[in-house]
């Protein structure tokens, strides 16, 4: 069992999974310091100190006021040393997350070289212990439609889209720095976390903001394994405690088709799932289209990308089985979670209210 004494160091803090994962970090009673860049929102981590400090738990109140934020960028390596120094262990979890993103290597530059960055400061300063977060991206996903699992065979040729790609060389990448450097790594997969604060929103949020808005007018077959946000930061913190070196584990829960998880929001929101199965050949089409649209006459991103319609050919489905039997991992409600996303969405103006679903956000401000 693995017990830190000094700060634990959280890069892509101010994210979605990376704020929760320092929530859980405090109220386990460990002191965490927060890497987050110039430009980042630093407001919810701030009134997460704040609340922390004003505690009944001791442990809580005690980690808080041994908590702060750093501003440092991790594809800069000269702020990074400065950063983790005096901190005793490492969760790497910032990333470039965009399906279709106008400038690919932007991708490339945040996650393969930043994390290279990383743990060479991790090494520089004496962290030997790191938690990675991956993505379940990266596995491999069995042709006979069976969940995937932490060994199912993959390889380069299989990631689909330079976000995939970008991940799974940044994978690789930390293995061979772990063991050149002896780092107690460990490697997670998130699958896809839903509940609240996701703010910016992740392609996983925009799927319920779609939802929420009315602009899903039909559905392509495809599936995710859907997860509590909160439990994937579970995940991260007894990964940190009883986390096997060299071993990677799928923080995941429920399987589900889009059809599913649509029809789930229908039931928790009142509003009306979508009943048209758009084939995949003509999703593509509207793909390739928007994607044109939006880079060569808007200037922005696609809201549909080629990237996101490629990875929807196949179900992404896995198995969290090796993280719950090692770990511990929970297994909390996936319905309470999209409802919780619902009411936070509506709570904070993202969309109108539903006719129900939005009475106990249970997410905070």
């Amino acid at each position: 069992m693995f017990q830190p004494t000094d700060p634990v160091l959280v890069t892509g803090a101010s994210g979605f999974v990376g704020f929760h994962v320092v929530q859980t970090l405090l109220h386990e009673g460990l002191p965490v310091r927060a890497l987050i860049r110039s430009t980042s929102r630093r407001q919810d981590l701030e009134a997460l100190w704040a609340s922390a400090k004003r505690s009944e738990c001791e442990a809580t109140a005690t980690a808080a006021e041994g908590s702060c934020c750093v501003v440092g960028d991790i594809r800069e390596a000269k702020s990074l040393q400065i950063s983790a120094d005096g901190c005793t262990a490492l969760v790497h979890m910032a990333a470039d997350y965009r399906l279709g993103a106008r400038a690919p290597q932007e991708l490339y530059q945040t996650n393969v070289v930043g994390t290279a960055n990383v743990l060479q400061a991790a090494h520089r300063v004496g962290i030997r212990r790191v938690i990675y977060t991956s993505t379940v991206g990266t596995l491999g996903i069995p042709l006979d439609g069976s969940p995937g699992t932490e060994d199912t065979p993959v390889d380069l040729a299989d990631m689909k889209g330079h976000y995939k790609r970008s991940k799974f060389l940044a994978e690789q990448m930390a293995r061979r720095y772990a063991e050149c450097y002896g780092i107690e790594l460990i490697i997670l997969h998130p699958s896809t976390p839903v509940g609240e604060r996701d703010w910016k929103p992740t392609p996983t949020g925009r799927i319920i903001l779609d939802f929420l808005r009315r602009r899903m007018p039909a559905y392509i077959d495809t599936g995710l394994n859907l997860v509590d946000v909160r439990d994937v930061a579970k995940g991260h913190v007894l990964a940190l405690a009883k986390g096997r070196p060299g071993r990677s584990y799928i923080l995941g829960n429920r399987n589900m088709t889009l059809r599913e998880i649509l029809r789930e929001l229908a039931d928790i929101t009142g509003l009306p799932a979508p009943r048209v199965r758009l084939p995949y050949v003509i999703a593509y089409g509207i793909a390739v289209t928007d994607t044109l649209i939006s880079r060569y006459l808007l200037g922005r991103e696609p809201r549909v990308s080629v990237e996101a319609v490629r990875m929807a050919s196949r179900k992404m489905f896995f198995s969290s089985e090796r993280a719950v039997r090692e770990l511990g991992m929970p297994q909390s409600s996936v319905t309470t979670a999209l409802a919780r996303a619902v009411a936070w969405y509506v709570a904070h103006g993202y969309c109108p209210a539903p006719p129900r679903g939005t009475a106990d956000e249970s997410g905070g401000s």
